[in-house]
């Protein structure tokens, strides 16, 4: 049951509903750039709390040494994508979480469905009126195909093949009720988990979304929430060295996208490339009281700050040809 020594850990493998996670937990947030693996094994799993019976000592959990994740997504079809750089952002992030992961998590794509359809109008002046008599109009209707199968098949693949003790469930889609329920008929040694992508929102701390019943009630342990602390805590880092490139966080997955553009145009003079620019600005800055240019662009008064550093330093030591310890990866 465990790959070290002492306690037995449960041998864990999660599975993420790319769709719901990314509409419950990212959608206009600055958490996109997410390191899902971080995430599950850093932030999420030490919090649960399983016994396997009453008496017993809380389960420790490990995540699988070879496939710890299994992310199950479609890429976006342009034509249909809200974003002028959604497809490209998509493809960055992807890249990004291959090379940050490397074999412990796997992509499993399905695809996106794009046709014309007919439906049925609801009149204004009369709400209630059924569809068959309503008239019909003609729509783009986008489907997201394969995602709910495949992630079906491969839980219960990976439940009979012996290499895991519990499956972790990312998503709220009813749905994928029946997989758990052959799970639980078929499979009952394995210890089954959710986790509900959604957020706290509000001063109140209200969810976004409630943990669908027929979903929870077929899982050992349910996690009803993602909170902001744990997303912002489990990011990837802004540039990702790859095989053969890097792979950079898109600017409009940024709190203040505007800033950011403003900070590259400003630091270019200097520091010659995106990268180089990102990664001054993740240092800590002496300059600054200690803090890092990256954080400090999410709030206008914090831009102003690192604008008018910048500014005050080209000013003063663009005359020094080759000078650039001032505003280089060290300050």
């Amino acid at each position: 049951m465990s790959w070290g020594q002492g306690v037995p850990a449960l041998r864990t493998r999660v599975y993420i509903d790319g769709y719901n996670l990314y509409y419950g937990c990212l959608r206009k947030t600055a958490f996109k750039w997410l390191d899902v693996l971080g995430l599950f094994e850093t932030q999420i799993l030490p919090t649960i709390l399983y016994r396997a019976a009453p008496e017993a000592d809380p389960a420790t959990m490990a995540l699988h040494p070879d496939c710890a994740i299994k992310y199950f997504t479609a890429k976006i079809i342009e034509s249909a994508s809200k974003g002028e750089d959604s497809v490209s952002s998509q493809a960055h992030y992807h890249n990004a979480l291959t090379s940050h992961c490397g074999g412990r998590l796997s992509f499993v794509m399905g695809h996106y469905s794009l046709y014309k359809a007919n439906q049925h109008i609801v009149p204004a002046d009369d709400p209630k009126r059924w569809p068959r008599d309503c008239d019909k109009i003609q729509v783009w209707k986008l489907e997201e195909k394969q995602s709910d199968v495949n992630l079906a098949l491969q839980l219960y693949d990976d439940a009979l093949s012996g290499e895991i003790d519990q499956v972790v469930l990312v998503t709220n889609d009813t749905d994928l009720a029946p997989a758990l329920e052959m799970l639980e008929a078929r499979c009952p040694q394995i210890v089954r988990g959710l986790v509900i992508p959604t957020r706290k929102v509000g001063a109140g701390g209200d969810l976004e979304r409630e943990a669908n019943v027929s979903l929870a009630k077929l899982a050992h342990w349910v996690r009803r929430h993602i909170t902001e602390d744990e997303l912002r805590a489990s990011q990837l880092p802004d540039v990702v060295p790859g095989r053969r490139r890097a792979s950079i966080k898109p600017h409009s997955w940024y709190a203040k996208p505007h800033h950011l553009a403003t900070m590259l145009d400003m630091a270019r003079p200097v520091l010659r490339t995106d990268g180089e620019i990102l990664k001054w600005a993740r240092q800590a800055n002496a300059h600054l009281g200690g803090r890092r240019p990256i954080d400090l662009i999410e709030t206008d008064a914090g831009a102003v700050e690192v604008f008018d550093y910048i500014d005050a330093y080209i000013r003063g030591q663009l005359d020094k040809v080759g000078d650039r310890d001032g505003l280089s990866s060290k300050s």
